[in-house]
């Protein structure tokens, strides 16, 4: 099976089309509900946004809005990725607080430093971050934390910024690198994606491009933890699998069978799964999005697991509903021991987040025979995963919306 483009990538992205006037084209993008919230975002910032299938063409004017609403963006988090771009291109940005999935609390205090140091004035004013800037200069930011909302507006402020800009304790993920990738087709001067410091010299203008997005890696480690936890077999292709290296090198500490190709891998798993302990960490840590997949492998593995989360102190919200469906778990702190089980039982379900929804369903597959799973809530899922129910019927489970629950 073929994974889409990332959807940490494509609302980042769209944003970034912000920075040039004229229509830059996106591809591989994927079919799921934040899409057409961030195409009402841009819509309300002047842009006129056509969708086609996987093709996404943003036409930018040149004299843009500066205000992204409440309305617009109190649906999801990555709507605060406006924030650079607008300062950029507008130099009076006013963006509403943002909401999103309760997995956690995740400031904008790194986000506006990085902008005061770039020559923006920042606050808070009913509910809005707003920027102000005569003009942006470059400037040294070292992150306190490697953030990527934060590395990502920093990032697309200072592409406009007069002079240099060194960030260090960049962001790593591929998405990072992605955006920086699409920049750069836009006119950028940016070196360093990937790594730690990533060092960006100012231009006086962007043009539009057509970018390909790159493939969802938290999807395919979906689609590869599924395989162990069922002891199926999945083939996924459309991801670099170096991209999941840790998430895969534990699939095989914990006995799956693990082929690499260019574009994809096979993960197979022929017994129950062994114990494994998980720590989530920035890239290229265990991904934190990958965590609820974790979790629920090692409710059905054999031995006992023990999973630090690291970077949002709310995901173990997700461990009250895994234990509902008979997992033996116990939350300490930021810890959580997990002694696994042959099978789990059947029970209703609530999922708080795109990741955490799709943990829960592939949990339900790992119930007693006969056993039926309810998990609700799921708009959430579909904020992030493009055609969930069908892919997994088409892997060989049996799973079935019933409604929107």
């Amino acid at each position: 099976m073929r994974v889409a483009g990332a959807k940490n990538s494509v609302l980042k992205l769209m944003g970034a089309a912000l920075l040039a006037q004229g229509t830059t084209v996106l591809n591989n993008c994927p079919e799921i509900d934040d899409v057409p919230l961030m195409q009402k975002v841009l819509e309300g910032l002047g842009c006129t946004v056509d969708r086609q299938g996987s093709r996404i063409a943003i036409t930018v004017p040149e004299n843009l809005s500066h205000h992204a609403d409440f309305d617009a963006v109190r649906q999801f988090r990555a709507s605060v990725c406006v924030l650079g771009p607008l300062t950029a291109r507008t130099r009076n940005a006013i963006v509403a607080l943002p909401g999103g999935d309760a997995i956690g609390s995740r400031p904008l205090d790194m986000h506006q430093s990085g902008l005061e140091k770039l020559g923006a004035k920042t606050y808070i004013h009913h509910g809005c971050v707003v920027a102000e800037a005569e003009r942006l200069r470059g400037a040294n930011i070292k992150l306190d934390f490697p953030s990527v909302g934060a590395t990502e507006n920093i990032l697309t402020a200072a592409v406009l910024a007069e002079g240099e800009t060194v960030l260090d304790n960049a962001a790593r993920e591929p998405e990072i690198v992605d955006l920086c990738n699409m920049l750069v087709e836009m006119g950028a001067k940016i070196e360093g994606a990937g790594s730690n410091t990533i060092t960006v010299q100012g231009v006086e203008r962007l043009h539009p491009t057509e970018h390909e997005v790159v493939g969802d890696r938290i999807i395919a480690g979906t689609w590869a933890y599924a395989a162990a936890m069922t002891r199926g077999d999945v083939t996924v292709s459309g991801i670099n699998p170096k991209y999941l290296h840790l998430a895969l090198e534990k699939l095989k500490n914990a006995g799956a069978v693990v082929e690499t190709y260019p574009q994809g891998f096979r993960v197979s798993m022929q017994g129950r799964a062994h114990a494994v302990n998980y720590q989530t960490l920035p890239y290229p840590g265990f991904p934190t999005d990958m965590q609820p997949m974790a979790i629920a492998l090692a409710a059905v593995s054999e031995g006992t697991s023990v999973l630090t989360e690291n970077v949002f102190e709310s995901r173990f919200r997700f461990v009250d509903e895994m234990i509902r469906l008979g997992t033996d778990a116990t939350i300490d702190g930021h810890h959580v021991m997990i002694r696994g089980k042959e099978r789990l039982s059947s029970a209703p379900v609530w999922s708080s987040d795109i990741r955490a929804g799709a943990g829960l369903v592939l949990a339900g597959l790992c119930a007693e025979a006969g056993d039926v799973t309810e998990v609700h809530d799921v708009y959430h899922i579909d904020r992030g995963y493009p055609g969930f129910v069908e892919t997994l019927n088409e892997l060989g489970a049996e799973v079935e919306r019933v409604g929107n629950r």
